[in-house]
């Protein structure tokens, strides 16, 4: 069992969630999937992401992927399951049905049905925590609009609401502020392709998406830059960003999944609106993929 008294550090892996040709979830898939990626050394799994395209799930779909993935992972504790919602009262419904499945953490986008300001996003954050979890909250400015700055991590941090934040700015200098401003708020790294500076700016864990494809040379590389091990973590790092490069572009989810099905891993179609990669970015991704996989790191 995992008793690591953070579960949310290391490397989470936001888990891309594999389709049937007419779009339904195959569930038993997802399960192989959730089991092989802790087999290959992964601390845990975030469904119902954004590349777990949860936008598109419905409740019933979104409760039974939390659940199967507590049980595919062997140890709730190891799955930190994504809860946002447009309103507060359903974040914090998911956070409770997180909970009840045994849950050790979740992940929370501030409000993103419009712009909200400071003390709206506060009380969001208040409302989601009351379920009992340790929260995270997401930063993502591009698709929320709303920046979860360091001088507001701070005051949820403050209040009690949040005890990390994933990091998905791009903003590496971010790192350090958080850290001067929020000392005991755990920075995880949010973007795949800023690896490496959030690793030595102290990030403590990855919520990751591109070790879905690959994830024993994922999880080598953030293990070695963890520990600062420039020699081995570099080479590395190099090697794959081509690949991680994808994690931060609006197409990701289709460049993980066409990666996965690459390497012979599942991944399968997206629903719609989401449609499969063409002309250059498909081989873009196939030849990067092709690459890494030639190089033995998968």
């Amino acid at each position: 069992m995992n008793q690591r008294p953070h579960p949310w550090h290391g490397v989470m892996v936001a888990t891309a969630l594999p389709l049937r040709d007419d779009f339904t979830i195959d569930y038993d898939a997802y399960a192989e999937h959730v089991a092989r990626l802790i087999a290959q050394g992964c601390d845990g799994v975030v469904p119902n992401g954004s590349l777990g395209e949860y936008q598109t799930l419905t409740d019933d779909e979104r409760a039974r992927v939390v659940r199967t993935a507590v049980e595919a992972a062997g140890d709730g504790a190891r799955v930190m399951p994504g809860v946002a919602a447009y309103g507060s009262a359903e974040a914090r419904r998911w956070a409770e049905q997180a909970a009840e499945a045994g849950c050790g953490s979740v992940l929370l986008l501030p409000p993103n049905a419009y712009r909200a300001d400071a003390a709206a996003v506060r009380a969001h954050y208040a409302e989601a925590a009351r379920a009992g979890l340790p929260v995270v909250a997401y930063n993502n400015p591009f698709d929320t609009k709303v920046d979860l700055t360091p001088e507001l991590l701070a005051q949820l941090h403050g209040d009690g609401s949040v005890v990390a934040v994933k990091e998905f700015s791009g903003d590496v200098r971010r790192g350090y502020e958080i850290a001067e401003l929020a000392p005991d708020l755990d920075l995880l790294i949010g973007a795949d392709d800023v690896l490496l500076e959030l690793a030595l700016a102290g990030a403590v864990g990855w919520i990751a998406g591109y070790p879905n494809a690959l994830p024993a040379a994922s999880v080598a590389l953030y293990r070695a830059a963890a520990a600062h091990d420039l020699d081995t973590a570099l080479p590395l790092y190099r090697a794959l960003h081509p690949l991680l490069r994808w994690d931060s572009r609006p197409e990701f989810v289709q460049a993980i999944k066409l990666s996965m099905d690459i390497a012979g891993h599942h991944g399968g179609p997206c629903r719609p609106p989401r449609t499969p990669l063409t002309g250059a970015h498909a081989a873009a991704v196939r030849a990067a993929t092709e690459k890494v996989l030639a190089e033995g790191l998968a």
